[in-house]
């Protein structure tokens, strides 16, 4: 699935070689050349990963790591550093900072994309394209279609994504603000009562094949999708 990665490199030619790539694998990419545009562009909406160059100019890479991981709204956007050096320590301190991975270059943009992959998997299920099946529902985010004991159930786009993330993130409770952060973005302004609308259409696409018992309202904190056997 199609991320937006934020690429926060210094280097012209190195900056161009990975967004060229990002964009020839399907990723939708924004640039940065140093700490101050890249937080810039944060602030303004939130990217699904970074890849940040360890020697920025003025503020290193280690630093803006460091800086997202304090800040709540940002303290869980996958990190990606990129950076010549290899020795240990420094790839320890990079992980340290909160990264979630270390690319030494030089590197391949196959492993890169790899590596991306690797951490979206983990970090944020969500955007990546794998089937996701729980308790007799199947969702395939490459094909836009979901699947209830294998009988095709039809979801509008917004109740797919919605749907898409909760099943990645089974058994935790999410608020309304934050279901309004992932599904919709944060940059996106609109009331948080709006996710009781689609919740509702959300269960009423899933009640033919019972699965709408699986998305709970959990009173006074949120939503969330369990993992019950229907």
């Amino acid at each position: 699935m199609a991320a937006n990665i934020l690429v926060v490199e210094d280097e012209p030619a190195i900056q161009e070689l990975i967004a060229v790539n990002l964009e020839h694998a399907g990723h939708h990419v924004i640039r940065a050349a140093d700490a101050d545009r890249a937080l810039s562009i944060v602030r303004n909406a939130l990217p699904d990963l970074l890849l940040i160059d360890w020697m920025l100019p003025g503020t290193s890479g280690v630093a803006l790591a460091r800086q997202l991981r304090q800040e709540p709204r940002t303290q869980q956007i996958p990190i990606i550093m990129l950076t010549a050096r290899a020795a240990e320590q420094d790839k320890v301190l990079g992980l340290d900072a909160g990264a979630d991975d270390y690319v030494t270059k030089p590197f391949s943009p196959r492993e890169l994309i790899a590596r991306i992959k690797a951490v979206l998997r983990r970090r944020a299920p969500q955007m990546t394209d794998e089937p996701v099946d729980s308790a007799g529902l199947r969702l395939e985010p490459s094909t836009r279609r979901v699947f209830g004991n294998r009988r095709p159930l039809e979801l509008g786009p917004t109740e797919f994504r919605l749907l898409h993330f909760l099943m990645t993130h089974a058994e935790r409770v999410h608020s309304r603000a934050q279901l309004l952060d992932q599904v919709w973005g944060d940059h996106v302004f609109v009331e948080e009562r709006t996710v009781d609308v689609h919740i509702r259409r959300l269960r009423k696409a899933l009640e033919p094949t019972g699965h709408d018992r699986l998305v709970e309202t959990v009173r006074g904190a949120g939503y969330r999708f369990s993992v019950q056997p229907v």
